[in-house]
């Protein structure tokens, strides 16, 4: 919304400079975002919240400063010459829950011509343009009190009445922007005797509407249904100045004030003369409820002793009024003005109270407090898990909680509880799995040009069990190849095969690395790892995790046609981790150990295995000897291929002996390889060599 400050001095005399204007009316909640222009044509650029329609205009903005600067509010007091003959207009209100209240006036005799050049000036300065001096003067009064108002050219309309109904079945109107519109049955139009004429609290006819012929013109303000508005104008696709403001809640009471202050704009400038009084038809009344605002509660809630007479103060710039036979000096009964739709509780007068006395008034003290801290159940958990990934160079991101009905079956096995009322079929039901929107996520950075792209999200899946619904955390990751691929270490394990199979199991290994690095955080007695995964990860570059024998991960790189049904550019790996299950495991306490006085010694064995045999086998064969030792055995090296037959592989595997009493001697070391090479055979391994 753009206010000029030239415009508020009209209604308040302002003492300070834009500049502090500026600075004043954000820290009371009318957020000036910019301010352009010089002198007289300095604009503010403001962000009105949705809820305050009553601030969407000039003299709401005025009553703000009024209030804030403790200075009186002119009214607006249109000046009209005494009226000549009678309105005989007959208007009828058919659809009262639409329309509860259509007010009208009548000028005869008007020059349509351009505006004078004030107010051509300032339509401008608030980016509208200039039409004519009858539509300028709807526009100009939208843009000063905030109520929409329309122009209709009297003559043109059939029957010389109006009738304020329910659209019928295959009726049409074509709107002011040219466009032939069919017409639903839940539209609410302005109709004269023989067809709509209007489309409510929208946009005007093409067929009424104010030309350089027009003579004789009907001032029409009425108050619309916030609910039917805001329909129609999603219907048709058509938001407009009056529907933003309806949409939110129109002044029931400013109908006949909008009216007369159209009339005086265009008499001003067009000549002409009033016909009858005032026409106001009232379907039905809006009476809003009076608060009840107690003192101690003000204290309460603020912290701070203001006085009933700042209180009443700002209550009264604002335009609310005490009801004398409620009032005492500890509780007030405050009847709410016709614009503030938004209160309706005793903390909605505060919230007032508090932001016009100055937010930054406030001295700055801790709540009243009594009993003790209670921890959030697993809050170091959550803690330690989004540090170690943050620590791991993932950045945390969130999507949203509902997904499509295809995913939710392509992603998880669980029953999915659909929402009532959906944002879009793509999102209408609660997620079953993290992985849809982790894949989104990968797949938008992708698509605008970041390619190296760690991610991960923590939240809630839901289940539906029965009639009850179920809730159970989980952490998902995601990278893309290319970002792990550029951190990959030199050493390492290293598949020296050929093709790009070998680069995404080097990238599969990365990323378990960083999942085991993640479930040893916490306590266990074993963890386990096989390929018992989902069918949306590729076989053989997956993995599932294994924890105490419950499942607390899974992860792997994303089968190419999934990747390829989401338009994702490269690969992209992902993992699922089960928190439900994983915090049923205490966190791993640091222990302090001393580091060994004595040396260690390596003894490397290169032995070929059948395919069948996986490292995890080869890994429990050597720890059943029990070698005292044996301070680790890790596979360095994995080849396939060249004098390797099919269906087998070479593995080199590095032991490292230590003792913490003395040196060991070669004798010990040798005896210890030999029990290895023994173990190994045992599981049908072919020994190549040994080296130190």
């Amino acid at each position: 919304m753009k206010i000029s400050p030239q415009w508020l001095r009209d209604f308040v005399d302002l003492k300070v400079d834009y500049r502090r204007l500026a600075d004043d009316l954000t820290l009371t909640g009318t957020a000036v975002e910019s301010v352009s222009g010089e002198g007289e044509d300095t604009v503010f650029e403001t962000d009105i919240t949705t809820n305050r329609p009553d601030a969407m205009n000039h003299y709401g903005v005025a009553r703000e400063c009024s209030a804030i600067y403790d200075l009186p509010l002119k009214p607006i007091e249109p000046k009209l010459p005494k009226p000549q003959g009678k309105a005989d207009i007959p208007i009828a209100i058919e659809d009262k829950e639409g329309c509860a209240r259509f007010t009208a006036r009548v000028v005869h005799d008007v020059a349509i011509k351009p505006s004078p050049a004030r107010v051509a000036h300032r339509i401008e300065l608030m980016d509208s343009r200039p039409i004519n001096n009858a539509v300028d003067a709807t526009n100009y009064t939208l843009l000063e009190m905030g109520k929409p108002t329309h122009a209709f050219d009297l003559d043109l309309l059939a029957g010389g009445k109006i009738i304020v109904r329910r659209a019928r079945a295959g009726e049409t109107l074509k709107t002011l922007d040219g466009v032939e519109r069919k017409l639903s049955t839940e539209d609410v139009v302005v109709a004269d005797a023989r067809r709509p004429v209007a489309l409510a609290g929208v946009m005007g006819g093409f067929d009424t509407m104010i030309t350089e012929k027009t003579r004789n013109i009907l001032i029409e303000s009425a108050w619309w249904d916030p609910v039917t508005i805001r329909k129609t104008s999603r219907r048709h696709g058509l938001h407009t100045d009056a529907s933003h403001r309806f949409e939110r809640g129109a002044d029931f009471d400013s109908t006949i004030l909008s009216c007369d202050r159209v009339a005086e704009l265009i008499l001003a400038a067009g000549g002409g003369h009033l016909q009858g009084e005032v026409i106001d038809v009232i379907a039905r009344r809006l009476d809003q409820a009076p608060v009840a605002l107690h003192v101690s509660e003000v204290h309460r809630i603020l912290g701070e002793q203001l006085p009933a007479d700042e209180i009443l103060r700002i209550l009264h710039r604002l335009g609310f009024d005490i009801i004398p036979e409620r009032y005492d000096a500890t509780e007030f009964t405050v009847k709410i003005p016709s614009w503030r739709l938004d209160i309706e509780r005793e903390i909605d007068l505060i919230e007032e109270i508090a932001r016009l006395h100055g937010y930054d008034r406030f001295p700055n003290t801790l709540p009243a407090y009594a009993g003790s801290v209670v921890e959030v159940p697993d809050a170091e958990k959550d803690r330690k898990l989004r540090t170690s990934l943050l620590a791991l160079g993932y950045n945390e991101a969130i999507s949203l909680t509902f997904i499509s009905p295809d995913d939710a079956k392509k992603f998880s096995a669980a029953t999915a509880i659909e929402l009532e009322n959906p944002l879009s079929a793509e999102a209408s039901v609660m997620r079953t799995s993290m992985v849809p929107g982790m894949l989104g996520m990968l797949a938008y950075n992708l698509n605008r040009g970041s390619e190296n792209v760690r991610l991960f999200e923590a939240g809630n899946v839901f289940e539906a069990t029965g009639e009850k619904a179920v809730e159970r955390k989980q952490v998902a990751m995601g990278a893309t190849a290319s970002s792990i691929k550029r951190d990959l270490p030199q050493g390492g394990i290293l598949d020296i095969s050929k093709g790009e199979s070998a680069v995404a199991l080097e990238v599969f290994r990365s990323l378990k690395g960083d999942v085991e690095s993640l479930l040893r955080g916490f306590q266990f007695s074993t963890l386990d790892y096989d390929a018992e995964t989902a069918d949306y990860y590729h076989p053989g570059r997956s993995a599932r995790a294994v924890m105490d024998g419950a499942t607390v991960a899974q992860f792997g790189q994303i089968r190419a046609e999934i990747a390829a049904e989401r338009k994702l550019r490269q690969d992209v790996f992902v993992a699922e981790l089960y928190l439900d299950r994983l915090y049923k495991h205490e966190l791993r306490q640091a222990r302090y150990e001393p580091l060994p006085r004595y040396p260690a010694v390596e003894r490397d064995f290169s032995f070929i295995f059948s395919d069948s045999v996986v490292f995890k086998k080869i890994d429990e064969r050597v720890a059943a000897l029990n070698l005292s030792g044996l301070r680790s055995f890790v596979p360095v090296e994995i080849f396939r291929g060249g004098a390797i037959l099919a269906g087998k592989y070479s593995i080199l595997l590095r032991a490292t002996f230590q003792s913490r009493e003395r040196t060991l001697r070669e004798d010990e070391v040798a005896e210890c390889s030999g029990r290895i090479i023994k173990a190994l055979e045992g599981l049908g391994g072919t020994q190549r060599i040994s080296r130190r």
